[in-house]
This record gives structure tokens, C-alpha cells and sequence, in this order.
């Protein structure tokens, strides 16, 4: 799907509702794990696909034509660089091939970790802000 052609969608289930049964059903079970793993996260629009932000950005997910793809950033690739071997990385990007299992489970370990250090840094800020 050619994302530069689509005008942003205005809600994360207009985002969904855009794709195929298939993605669909992927695309809710990230977002579901996504809110399982930081239910305090804010939800929002942000670059034209679902965002997840909590002290910080969490993640990002979006669908193509044959992949989706969750944006953890760098770190997140970084520190599951061995569990996310089978998938296609860059810098802050994982594609996970439509047709394959999606892991799950690792989604919601890379967002856990997201959500600790993004806690983490702005705690620091704060204690240098007032300290």
C-alpha cells in the first residue's frame, strides 16, 4: 500500500479499518498486546500510523503491502538484536512478513522495555530539572 497517497486516517480504528481482513486481525492483536503491555500509554495518530507514547514514544506500527512493522526505535532493536534475528531490522524498524506468525509476546516485551527505560529517562530529567 503506498502510504505517501493516504491522507492520515483520523483514529487509530479508521487506520485498521483501512486494510484487508487478514492485516486487520494482525494489526488489532498488536495494538491489543501493545495496550496490554503499557496500559498507560497514550494512543494517537502520529506520522500517519497508530503511536504509542508514554514519557516518551513507545513504539509505532503500521501495514504494507507484505509486512507490518512496528518502529521501537533503536533501542528496542538493539536490545532484542538476537530474538529479532529472524526478522527484517533497521536502526529503529521490524518487518514482520504477512502470512508468518507475528510474535506477540515480543512485541509486548519490546514495549514493556520501551515504557521502563522511557521512565527511567525522564525521571532522571526531572531529578536534574530540580536538583
Amino acid at each position: 500500500m503506498d502510504k505517501t497517497r493516504r491522507p492520515a486516517p483520523a483514529s487509530i480504528d479508521a487506520y485498521i479499518a483501512g486494510f484487508g481482513p487478514e492485516v486487520r486481525a494482525v494489526l488489532r492483536k498488536i495494538r491489543a498486546t501493545v495496550w496490554k503491555a503499557a496500559p498507560q500509554a497514550e494512543e494517537k495518530i502520529s506520522w500517519g500510523m497508530p503511536a504509542y507514547t508514554q514519557d516518551g514514544v513507545l513504539t509505532f506500527f503500521a501495514a504494507f503491502k507484505d509486512h507490518v512493522s512496528i518502529f521501537p526505535g533503536p533501542e528496542g532493536i538493539e536490545r532484542f538484536k538476537k530474538e529479532l534475528a529472524p526478522y527484517g531490522t533497521s536502526k529503529g524498524t521490524v518487518k514482520f512478513p504477512l502470512g508468518t506468525p507475528v510474535p506477540y509476546g515480543l512485541i509486548a516485551r519490546i514495549v514493556k522495555f520501551r515504557a521502563k527505560e522511557n521512565k527511567a529517562r525522564a525521571a532522571a530529567q526531572r531529578a536534574k530539572t530540580t536538583g
